[in-house]
């Protein structure tokens, strides 16, 4: 198919065809180029903010549900009030742009809004389309085609940038036929759905580890083939610091998230920006925790041979305890309240705890090795689920952004 369009006699007028580079089968007509000012009119969600929510009343939509929540169509809203005079009502057919965010990136962002009865917020750019104009498809060609870019240029700001309706009106979109703008706001519908289906699995699955390893460490749920009494014992006991150092080695980092990882797989810099001649080495299967940050989570196995920040406390594991075992009991909540009742200093942001303090709690754990194997194998299996789950989700996720960038002029 030709790139430009040609007059009634077939002569080349010059004029490049607008089309995507994937399309439903049936439709070849040229997009039309439109400017937002001229198809759309503007106006702005009016004077509510978190102080005005109440657990029930009328559907308000804050413009932070955009951020924590977001949605391609929006048919509920997370919060509710009690309206005032002049509120800005919803009618089913609006897009929504926020006002400010912290990059430009994240503010040019779209929602159609396709309930009507929910209240605006202050902060909310609403955008009325023409009848011929489908809110979902306009939702989507700001958030993800090209016009989301031309939008995030318009933002101002630094550290908070800005985006008001006169810079969303001078932003120019492509527009197909109505009924090619149906079917791509349908596949893009169906995508979103089948993304949030998998996020509620994921949630269930992570809601279902929570629940099994208080239940387990509680020792309220036991393998039936084990009934000796667990057994008392200090960490000092399972575990031992190490100090060996070395400087010719990876870097590795110790999060409350993600764990023990490489560093120059982190989102900073893994440059350490000093001399490492006394980072301390790390082995696979050692347990690495954060001494400023174990009261939080920073704790973890180490899957890798490497060397830590000297901030870091590495321990080996002793051969009375299974290292996966051990993991998974240091990183549950009995175990994270008492590293936080341990810990020294004056406020939060100071507290830390040393291996001597560390090595005095006391926990709980079977006395059958084989036990704490079968329960380390068995949140392992878990950890697996909710890895193959994200990952699955994460795939769904790079299909929709590769479809927004091929389906939108």
């Amino acid at each position: 198919m030709s790139d430009y369009t040609t007059d009634g006699k077939g002569r080349n007028t010059m004029v490049k065809k607008l089309q995507p580079k994937l399309r439903f089968r049936g439709f070849t007509d040229a997009w039309e180029p439109r400017r937002l000012g001229e198809i759309c009119s503007f106006k702005k969600g009016r004077g509510y903010s978190k102080k005005d929510t109440c657990d029930s009343g009328t559907p308000l939509l804050l413009y932070g549900q955009m951020y924590t929540n977001y949605a391609t169509a929006v048919t509920s809203a997370d919060a509710y009030t009690t309206p005032h005079p002049h509120s800005v009502y919803s009618t089913g057919k609006e897009v929504i742009v926020p006002s400010s965010g912290e990059t430009q990136e994240d503010i040019a962002v779209a929602s159609a809004v396709l309930e009507p009865g929910i209240i605006y917020g202050g902060d909310i750019n609403i955008l009325t389309p023409p009848d011929y104009l489908n809110p979902v498809f306009l939702a989507l060609t700001i958030s993800g085609g090209p016009a989301h870019r031309r939008l995030a240029e318009r933002a101002q700001g630094k550290t908070i940038v800005h985006l008001r309706n006169l810079d969303i009106a001078q932003v120019d979109i492509a527009l197909p036929e109505e009924s090619e703008q149906v079917r791509i706001a349908e596949l893009f519908m169906g995508l979103d759905n089948l993304i949030d289906a998998e996020k509620r699995k994921l949630d269930l699955l992570k809601k279902k580890k929570t629940t099994l390893l208080l239940q387990v460490f509680d020792q309220k749920l036991r393998f039936k083939r084990y009934n000796a009494p667990w057994k008392q014992r200090h960490l000092g006991v399972l575990l031992e610091e190490t100090n060996e150092v070395a400087s010719d080695r990876e870097i590795l980092s110790v999060t409350v998230s993600n764990g023990i990882y490489p560093a120059r797989d982190g989102a900073k810099d893994s440059n350490p920006g000093e001399s490492i001649h006394k980072y301390k080495v790390v082995h696979i299967n050692d347990i690495v925790y954060n001494s400023m940050r174990l009261w939080q989570g920073a704790i973890g196995i180490s899957g890798y041979e490497g060397i830590v920040s000297p901030a870091y406390t590495v321990c080996h594991v002793r051969e009375v305890v299974d290292a996966r075992f051990c993991a998974y009991l240091l990183r549950n909540y009995p175990a994270l309240r008492e590293f936080y009742r341990y810990s020294q200093g004056n406020s939060k942001d100071t507290l830390i705890l040393k291996y001597p303090e560390f090595s005095q709690i006391i926990v709980t754990i079977p006395t059958s090795f084989s036990e704490q194997e079968d329960i380390a194998n068995t949140l392992d299996c878990l950890n697996q689920l909710i890895a193959a789950e994200t990952r699955k989700i994460d795939m769904l996720r790079l299909k929709k952004k590769a479809l927004l960038q091929q389906m939108f002029v």
